[in-house]
């Protein structure tokens, strides 16, 4: 049976992801070899009514969103790695809200993050998330573009159909 995966994602630019991609492809290669830098804007379990998830994305009347990044976080009891978003991201929910509109009455308020160090397969160390917290990364990104995306039987995610905002 194929398993298959969709969600929305917002992919940092490769104009600001260097010190991103560098760090995940020294910690994380396996993650990073799946899918490029990003912030998830939509889980599979969202886009169950796809037609008007993208019905709404085709009509998006959007700005874009800025996003503000703190200092890199260990989670999942400090094997993984993520920059967290800063500050309140109301530009972010309200582009989820309106993705979602006619598909979830009130979407929920995930906080925004890119990881670097995906728990699933990678380990952080102390000495890695020293040398990862003194990395450059940048304190803000400027996302213009949502991609759709696929992953098939757990093999490297694709970009079905992107939406400019």
């Amino acid at each position: 049976m194929v398993s298959k995966r969709l969600q929305l994602t917002l992919f940092v630019d490769e104009t600001v992801s260097q010190t991103i991609e560098k760090v995940r492809h020294q910690f994380n290669p396996e993650q990073y070899n799946l899918i490029k830098a990003h912030v998830t804007l939509c889980r599979e379990s969202e886009l169950e009514d796809l037609t008007q998830v993208v019905k709404n994305l085709n009509n998006l009347n959007f700005p874009g969103v800025e996003i503000r990044f703190g200092k890199p976080v260990r989670f999942a009891e400090g094997k993984g790695v993520f920059l967290p978003a800063e500050g309140e991201n109301e530009t972010f929910y309200t582009l989820r809200k309106y993705i979602l509109q006619n598909v979830i009455q009130e979407p929920k308020r995930p906080e925004p993050h890119i990881t670097l160090m995906h728990p699933r397969n990678s380990t952080c160390t102390d000495e890695i998330f020293i040398q990862i917290s003194a990395a450059p990364f940048p304190q803000s990104i400027h996302f213009t573009r949502i991609s759709l995306i696929e992953q098939i039987d757990g093999k490297e995610w694709k970009v079905i159909k992107e939406f400019i905002f």
